[in-house]
């Protein structure tokens, strides 16, 4: 039982950036109907601009006093998020808003993704010298152990990963239930034309859920970026698995998304238990379990909706 907790521990950690990253792709696809390719390097971008405020602030870190580690964890977050959001922003403005005033095919939005990923990965390769193994400053012992379930021991970064993303995900929902902003994101969701007759500015609430969906990447891409090495290439398979997450929940879908994410981590993470299965099967099994999902629930696991009816 010791290591079956173990491995759910992991999977809630992994799964919790996973469903931060994934609802990046539900929110952009819930309003537009289309998938942002370019959102792993929106996520990718938070790691950096996190790295480098961080760097800038805690130096080596070993000097960072007990004290003062929550706060560098929140000005962390805080600066992933901000990072990437203001990239997530400029993507909207540049690579989808000027096809989506000309009344582009949905193949031109797609292209035009996967040349703005391949541009800000390429863009971040330059600027920090091609390296994939990029660390944050060591401001605290992660391996610390703050409490353990069953003789499984849950660490000090474990924890901050699934609290803060669980905080940020209620966050999300509140807003979109809950908020003026939500109600209108859920009106161009069901009908952007009935939604702009009735005083919703189409391009504001478009250009907000790419922010917000940048905000929740930037700061998932922080919280990876302490938990394993990262760099310009990181965002291809997590972000391949996020948008897995989100459509094994149900692509539109925030709570799903959630859900998708939190599940696949712990599938993912549960693969060295079955007998006769090693851990070189993971992304196998993940996939495989996507694909059993979607050929009886091909909506995903709670449908496609954008939140609550309004």
């Amino acid at each position: 039982m010791t290591t079956f907790f173990d491995y759910l521990i992991l999977g809630l950690t992994r799964g919790s950036m996973y469903a931060l990253i994934a609802l990046g792709y539900t929110l952009v696809y819930g309003v537009l109907q289309l998938i942002n390719f370019a959102h792993s390097e929106v996520f990718m971008s938070g790691a950096f601009g996190s790295y480098i405020v961080i760097h800038a602030v805690v130096g080596d870190g070993k000097a960072t006093a007990p004290w003062a580690v929550p706060l560098v964890i929140a000005l962390g977050v805080l600066s992933g998020a901000v990072a990437a959001a203001g990239v997530a922003w400029v993507l909207e403005r540049v690579a989808y808003r000027p096809l989506r005033k000309r009344g582009a095919p949905k193949l031109a939005f797609l292209i035009s993704a996967i040349g703005a990923s391949f541009f800000i990965s390429t863009l971040v390769s330059k600027i920090f010298n091609s390296q994939t193994t990029n660390q944050f400053p060591a401001f605290f012992d992660q391996n610390n152990v703050l409490f353990t379930i069953d003789g499984a021991q849950v660490k000090v970064l474990q924890a901050v990963i699934i609290v803060g993303a669980l905080v940020m995900m209620v966050g999300l929902d509140a807003l979109v239930n809950r908020t003026k902003l939500g109600r209108g994101i859920r009106a161009v969701s069901e009908d952007a034309p009935t939604a702009a007759l009735m005083g919703i500015d189409i391009d504001r609430t478009i250009s907000r859920t790419f922010v917000i969906g940048g905000l929740l990447g930037g700061a998932a891409g922080f919280l990876f970026g302490l938990n394993f090495n990262f760099g310009f290439n990181m965002g291809f398979q997590t972000g391949v698995k996020a948008f897995a997450a989100a459509v094994l929940g149900g692509i539109g879908n925030i709570r799903g998304a959630m859900l998708g994410g939190l599940l696949l981590g712990i599938v993912e993470n549960m693969v060295p238990l079955v007998p006769g299965i090693g851990i070189e099967w993971t992304d196998v099994v993940a996939f495989v379990v996507l694909v059993l999902v979607l050929m009886f629930r091909p909506t995903g696991l709670l449908g496609e909706r954008i939140g609550r009816a309004a």
